[in-house]
């Protein structure tokens, strides 16, 4: 499967989030990540929306300190769902995992752990990625990210 960039839009406001608790299937079809910067302007800004494969975790690269993480099927109910997600280290990735309905949020420097993983960048834009390496002091870092699309 493709990964895909779906645009952005507000997320839905005061709906109930009931939770879709089925197993991660990368066969089933795609969910939407639904990212939101709930702490600007008068009732918050998208950081992003992407589309990609059922996965329970994803690297967020350039996350706000605060972040509203919304993921639902295709159908709309919705996957997994997390609110108030807070920096909790000064790094330039943050992992969301999907851990029974709820998201949470990590904030780290990838290791070779997180190789293969999707990478969702601002604007909704969802990539693999392929490696990182930074410096021990955190003052520089590379890393190499795939992207593939399909139409």
């Amino acid at each position: 499967m493709g990964w895909l960039d779906a645009g952005i839009s507000q997320p839905r406001r005061g709906a109930q989030h009931r939770v879709n608790q089925q197993p991660s299937d990368a066969s089933a079809a795609p969910h939407t990540w639904d990212l939101w910067v709930p702490d600007v302007a008068s009732r918050g800004i998208s950081f992003g929306r992407g589309v990609m494969a059922p996965t329970d975790r994803v690297l967020v690269h350039a996350p706000p300190s605060v972040l509203r993480v919304e993921v639902r099927a295709e159908d709309g109910s919705v996957v997994a769902f997390g609110d108030n997600l807070r920096r909790t280290l000064a790094s330039p990735m943050a992992r969301l995992s999907i851990d029974g309905g709820n998201v949470t949020r990590e904030d780290l420097w990838p290791t070779p752990s997180e190789r293969g993983l999707p990478v969702f960048l601002p604007g909704g834009e969802v990539g693999i990625l392929e490696s990182w390496w930074h410096d021990d002091d955190h003052s520089q870092w590379r890393w190499t990210v795939e992207f593939s699309n399909h139409i």
